[in-house]
């Protein structure tokens, strides 16, 4: 396309994913991203140290940039289950969540991201109605922050083994939050389609009316294969499932689907890694790149 993507996107990076913490001081890897002019938006999470999370304030303060908190890390590192059957686990998350979101709050956060807990066969319905009381506690604290609350679909069998999930049960479940409150959205992700056993097309269709939220990056879908599962390899990663052309097509996609949106542009964030031996600023170059591509021939 002839127009660039930041008309109708607002781009950004998961700051924990494009530099791990583990490899990565959290101040560097925000401040990092600040200094790109490439980026409109930047996504963080739970910062312990009250010094890190002042100095990361600061930086946000002056660079324009939307933010967004996600909490997926919160949950996965707590091991938080928003959906226990057992409700006093459940409020246990729901807790933890609230805490989390006042924490988002004082970064400036616009949005909220969350994750449901373990996929749970038997008694599925019990637990999308778990899973129902802590969403709507999260809409509601979120109103009175002025946030959005946006629920990240993941797989539902393959590495995380969640219960939103495939798309149409992540749909059914939007719908229904929908009747009680206009602040819940879905947070559709490209590299978890292969791990879902979707394409852009019947995913993004099926969720059309929740979607408010995106993220892109890939995924290595066959067994036995390093990056195997839900680990986001950069682009052009070996065995991964998503390239130039599977980005084009999530692009085009939404285009059809009525996404691009100049007065409102929603926040598409690279979710990418690098893999032991790789460095951080060469795979989020390589994102852009492929961004750029993809775009390109639009």
């Amino acid at each position: 396309m002839m127009e660039p993507i930041h008309k109708y996107f607002r781009l950004g990076t998961l700051s924990w994913m494009s530099f791990p913490t583990d490899r990565y001081d959290p101040v560097d890897a925000v401040r990092h991203i600040a200094r790109d002019g490439d980026l409109d938006a930047v996504e963080i999470t739970d910062y312990k140290d009250p010094e890190v999370k002042k100095q990361i304030r600061h930086i946000l303060t002056q660079s324009h940039l939307s933010v967004a908190y996600g909490a997926q890390p919160v949950i996965l590192g707590e091991n938080l289950n928003p959906n226990s059957l057992d409700e006093p686990e459940r409020r246990m998350a729901q807790e933890r969540l609230l805490e989390a979101m006042e924490d988002a709050k004082s970064f400036g956060a616009s949005g909220f991201s969350f994750m449901a807990g373990a996929w749970c066969e038997d008694g599925k319905e019990e637990a999308l109605l778990q899973l129902k009381k802590t969403a709507r506690a999260l809409c509601s604290r979120g109103s009175s922050l002025g946030m959005a609350v946006e629920l990240e679909v993941f797989d539902f069998d393959l590495d995380k083994k969640v219960l939103i999930g495939p798309a149409p049960l992540a749909a059914r479940f939007a719908a229904e939050m929908r009747q009680v409150t206009n602040n819940f959205g879905l947070l559709a992700d490209l590299s978890h389609f292969p791990t879902t056993y979707e394409d852009s097309a019947f995913a993004v269709r099926a969720m059309r009316p929740y979607l408010t939220h995106f993220h892109i990056g890939n995924a290595v879908v066959t067994p036995e294969k390093d990056a195997y599962g839900d680990k986001h390899p950069r682009f052009g990663y070996p065995h991964g499932a998503n390239d130039v052309g599977e980005l084009y097509d999530f692009f085009a996609v939404l285009r059809q689907e009525g996404f691009f949106n100049s007065r409102n542009p929603i926040m598409l964030s690279a979710e990418v890694t690098p893999r032991p031996g790789e460095e951080a600023e060469i795979v989020l170059a390589n994102t852009k790149r492929v961004i750029n591509r993809a775009w390109s021939v639009l």
